[in-house]
């Protein structure tokens, strides 16, 4: 049986803490999420964390498991991560690796180890909102499915799906 990870980018946000457009975002997106989640699952941050409430406001369901913290999902190196953005121009995974292969290499196995313990935590056909960061849930992606996704704006997401120990990322509408 599958396992689900629907994994979101925080909604806009000035420092850590979500703009009010941020808030507003996020409550809009909330009816339009998958629900029926075991858990949903922050970066610890205070901007996802903070979303994951206003997703939770909008969707209007009970998440018997509640928000959990999983620090793997937020990398110790983000002010390396701006600068070898500055770096590149750009924010697509590739780009990055170009400008810092070392970063997004052993930054992409930490997170995609984060992504893998979520996934180890649900129960067989269970699901999880996860929300973090980009780029670094394009790295918790490339290290957990080996596949490069497209830098994901604020709010939307990518599902990744565990079934019989295989993993694929499909785009989230």
């Amino acid at each position: 049986m599958a396992k689900y990870v629907e994994l979101r980018r925080h909604t806009d946000a000035d420092g850590d803490v979500l703009t009010p457009e941020g808030v507003r975002a996020g409550v809009e997106i909330g009816p339009h999420l998958t629900g029926g989640y075991d858990v949903l699952v922050s970066s610890g941050a205070q901007r996802a964390t903070q979303t994951l409430a206003c997703f939770l406001a909008g969707l209007g369901e009970k998440v018997l498991r509640g928000v959990v913290v999983e620090p793997g999902l937020r990398s110790a190196a983000e002010e390396r991560w701006r600068a070898t953005y500055e770096k590149a121009g750009s924010g697509t995974l590739q780009a990055l690796r170009e400008a810092d292969p070392e970063l997004v290499e052993e930054d992409s196995a930490a997170l995609g180890a984060a992504l893998r313990r979520v996934l180890e935590s649900l129960p067989d056909g269970g699901r999880a909102l996860v929300v973090g960061h980009s780029p670094t849930n394009e790295a918790a992606v490339f290290g957990l499915a080996g596949e490069i996704v497209e830098p994901i704006s604020k709010g939307d997401g990518v599902l990744v799906v565990e079934e019989e120990g295989d993993v694929r990322v499909e785009k989230l509408d």
